[in-house]
């Protein structure tokens, strides 16, 4: 390891391997000098990620998106001051490549480890700094809807290490919600961004569907999934081709009634703690709409707003290496024997 004198010199290996990404992104302190990825079409086909597909895939491409990694920052191997990985949640053969390859190149370079927490990484995406790039991070403590295709929940984040759930999805997440809408409709896979787009040319109102009446600021979304496929099933009835006729306004409609779910038990929680400063992250943050409630919701409400760049919304290692950054600052090392995880909360 080469020697640190300030924060400049700390050099760090991200790895996040989760899910269907393989990426690896280069951190030089608090900011990304390279953050590649590379995704896994193989899945398409089949309507949903197969996992000893993305296992196999992830061995294929971690070295060399690894080896692109460390090119594109401009830095050697023995300039790394620690590698930083995705230990969990995620799919578990998904996860052993990463996190076997960051044990293997950690040992090989007598570096540290550090473990980090893909949820928690999601958040302190807001937090990745880029050269030349002016950037507004918010203060502690704030709010932060975190949606993706696994998870949707409110976090009150306290520090970048302390993070409280006050509210999260009891069975579908949004985003899984969203492509199985998609899945109904015969869109194809990954069904949000056909869903976003297709929505920008709908009528948000041509449809109502149920929206779920849960306590407190938890979230479901299982409900409204079968309210959707019941409506479709009874309109594909008398018409079958009314889904191709339709698609625009039966998308934005069903992406409305998510939205408006996600941002009114969102609201509320911000009320009652009495917190403005309010951010998005994960996969879905990238939806449109999500993004224009936002905006929406700060003019109406006073609402500071947080929104990611679209590169460091889905799964990427930038993230991770935020994260380890700030680990290595409180020399929060992880040894050699901690195994991989796929479930747990922040």
């Amino acid at each position: 390891m080469a020697e640190i004198k300030d924060n400049k010199d700390i050099y760090i290996l991200a790895i996040e391997s989760s899910c269907d990404d393989t990426s690896a992104a280069v951190m030089r302190g608090d900011t990304v000098l390279s953050n590649v990825t590379a995704g896994q079409a193989v899945h398409e086909q089949y309507g949903g990620v197969v996992p000893e597909l993305a296992s196999r895939a992830h061995e294929q491409n971690i070295v060399p998106v690894v080896d692109a990694a460390l090119k594109k920052a401009g830095v050697v191997k023995e300039q790394l001051s620690a590698v930083a990985f995705t230990r969990g949640p995620g799919l578990m053969g998904s996860l052993l490549v990463g996190v076997s390859f960051a044990k293997g190149l950690a040992a090989s370079l007598g570096i540290p480890m550090i473990e980090v927490n893909h949820l928690q990484g999601h958040i302190m995406a807001h937090f990745i700094k880029e050269e030349g790039v002016e950037k507004n991070v918010p203060e502690y403590p704030f709010l932060c809807l975190m949606v993706s295709g696994g998870n949707s929940q409110i976090v009150k984040v306290n520090s970048y290490k302390e993070m409280e759930i006050i509210g999260q999805t009891i069975d579908d997440a949004a985003g899984e919600a969203i492509d199985k809408c998609a899945k109904i409709m015969g869109l194809g896979y990954p069904g949000g961004p056909i869903i976003d787009r297709l929505a920008r040319n709908g009528d948000a109102g041509a449809y109502t569907f149920s929206k779920p009446h849960i306590p407190g600021y938890d979230y479901s979304f299982s409900g409204l999934k079968t309210s959707f496929l019941y409506t479709l099933r009874k309109l594909v009835a008398d018409d079958e081709n009314y889904i191709e006729k339709n698609k625009e306004n039966l998308a934005a409609s069903f992406e409305a009634t998510v939205v408006a779910v996600l941002m009114d038990k969102l609201y509320k929680a911000s009320k009652a703690l009495k917190i403005k400063r309010i951010a998005l992250s994960g996969g879905v943050s990238a939806n449109t709409a999500l993004r224009a409630a936002y905006a929406d919701y700060a003019k109406r409400y006073g609402w500071e707003i947080f929104i990611p760049k679209f590169g460091f919304t889905t799964d990427n290692a930038a993230m991770i290496g935020i994260v380890g950054y700030y680990k290595f600052l409180d020399g929060d090392f992880c040894s050699m024997d901690k195994p991989a995880f796929t479930r747990t909360i922040l």
